[in-house]
């Protein structure tokens, strides 16, 4: 982790998720009767609970369409949820507006092209090891861990350490 991700985090006011390859581990389980199924990490949605209770808002830009990530969306209090996004760029855009805020106050966590052009405007780009090349070397902060299994939670705890609030929420489960 460099200064310049660490300052980056610092003015960070909206995190923006992909889903498959960060919040899962970009397996798609499909059943013969069409049936999707994902697994998500309990780790990373405790991760989501806590940097939301900073005040820090949270999204998903996703280009698939999901009901299990309208209900984990809705499980983990993510309001800003965008399925179907095959330009995420316009729905990030949007998103901004919406909220009033600039590209330099948002993160963006991505793993594939796809994402790139969202990453390359938003303050923070966050990839996961998994990531192609191209997309690692256009990011400002790579975590350790891969997507699914804690990456988001890595990240998470990323922003609140640089933003002055990990200990606050460590406080509660240390007394």
């Amino acid at each position: 982790m460099t200064q310049d991700a660490i300052e980056r985090a610092r003015a960070v006011k909206l995190i923006v998720f992909d889903v498959d390859g960060i919040m899962t581990d970009g397996t798609l389980y499909l059943a013969d009767d069409g049936q999707e199924y994902k697994g998500f990490n309990s780790l990373d949605g405790h991760g989501i609970k806590m940097l939301k209770s900073t005040g820090v808002e949270l999204g998903i830009i996703t280009g698939r369409n999901s009901q299990l990530v309208i209900h984990r969306a809705k499980n983990l209090g993510i309001s800003h949820l965008h399925q179907g996004a095959h330009d995420k760029l316009v729905v990030y855009r949007q998103l901004l507006g919406d909220l009033g805020l600039t590209p330099e106050q948002t993160a963006y966590m991505g793993d594939d092209v796809v994402d790139l052009p969202v990453m390359r405007r938003a303050g923070l780009a966050i990839a996961v090891p998994a990531a192609p090349d191209l997309v690692k070397a256009h990011s400002h902060y790579v975590t350790k861990r891969e997507g699914g299994r804690g990456a988001v939670r890595e990240a998470c705890e990323f922003i609140m350490r640089a933003q002055g609030s990990f200990d606050a929420q460590m406080a509660p489960y240390l007394e």
